[in-house]
């Protein structure tokens, strides 16, 4: 049997309340990322089931092929949770690190890593990943807790959690996350960010967890 997530419903302060945010990156994709594997599929399907029970409000989604078809395969184990499409919730560099912010032990590595992209890519993500912390992060306003989900991609699942820890900007880079594997992060208007959750694959057989990650990092 899956595992099911537990929370503790955050209190309504001055008119503010509780936001859980579940944040997954998408399940396996092919080798050209046009679509989701046999493997990515089923991951998919097994994240949905452990999903059930949680009062998700809507599922957000990037707009990359993998992104969406593990949204919607998630939704399908559930009942009546929308998946809408974000930009903000897709692939793309959230910071670009100046040399000086890095440890110098890994300066050259990550720079030689981010200059491989394009000057668009470069230039597109650090608004997008304003507007990801502007639309998914923080308590929302009413008396309830809202619960949602956030399928995305590695580099902005590494985003998130380093804001929601207050690290650095460019500590995103080094935050791994696996293939459909669940982070949750809460958002409370009394206390900080609290990182309930990481990476966790427990609703994963062994033969499906950790893809996405160095063979050396396989566990």
């Amino acid at each position: 049997m899956s595992p099911k997530i537990a929370f503790v419903e955050g209190r309504a302060h001055d008119g503010m309340a509780a936001r859980y945010l579940y944040l997954t990156r998408h399940a396996e994709a092919s080798s050209d990322e046009s679509e989701l594997t046999d493997a990515g599929r089923r991951q998919a399907a097994l994240l949905g089931e452990r999903l059930r029970g949680v009062p998700l409000a809507a599922i957000h989604h990037g707009p990359l092929a993998r992104a969406e078809q593990t949204a919607r395969l998630i939704a399908e184990r559930l009942d009546g949770v929308s998946c809408r499409p974000c930009e903000a919730a897709g692939d793309y560099l959230p910071h670009l690190p100046a040399r000086e912010e890095l440890p110098t032990q890994a300066a050259d590595a990550w720079l030689a890593f981010l200059d491989r992209f394009t000057g668009e890519e470069r230039e597109r993500g650090p608004g997008l990943a304003a507007a990801a912390l502007a639309e998914f992060t923080g308590p929302v306003a009413g008396d309830e807790p809202r619960h949602e989900l956030v399928v995305t991609h590695n580099f902005l699942a590494g985003w998130l959690v380093r804001a929601a820890l207050d690290a650095p900007r460019w500590r995103w880079l080094g935050i791994n996350h696996a293939n459909a594997a669940m982070t949750v992060i809460r958002y409370t208007p009394d206390r900080p960010p609290a990182v309930l959750l990481f990476n966790d694959t427990g609703h994963l057989p062994a033969e499906l967890r950790w893809t996405g990650f160095p063979a050396e990092l396989h566990v």
